[in-house]
């Protein structure tokens, strides 16, 4: 998965200029991203704050290790029953 180029603080500014009055078309501009990454955060970061943006981010980040985690320990498992049904 990519790393975004903004930190959760700077994505719930960007969010908030558009809050303020600001319209998708200036921030995009103003950023350098495209408006439909800007509607994607606003859609899914709307009435965040930093903090919550960024623990957010860090969830998403270890559930991601964590489903990684279990489809290896899982392949792993297969492979021991092959194994131990090939012995008996």
């Amino acid at each position: 998965m990519k790393k975004s180029k903004f930190s959760p603080q700077q994505i719930s500014k960007i969010l908030k200029e558009f809050d303020n009055g600001k319209t998708a078309a200036e921030i995009s501009r103003e950023y350098g991203i495209s408006t439909a990454a800007f509607y994607k955060w606003r859609e899914r970061y709307s009435g965040m704050n930093g903090k919550e943006l960024k623990r957010l981010k860090e969830l998403e980040e270890e559930n991601r290790r964590l489903k990684q985690m279990y489809a290896t320990l899982s392949l792993d498992h297969e492979m021991a029953k092959e194994i131990i049904e090939k012995k008996l």
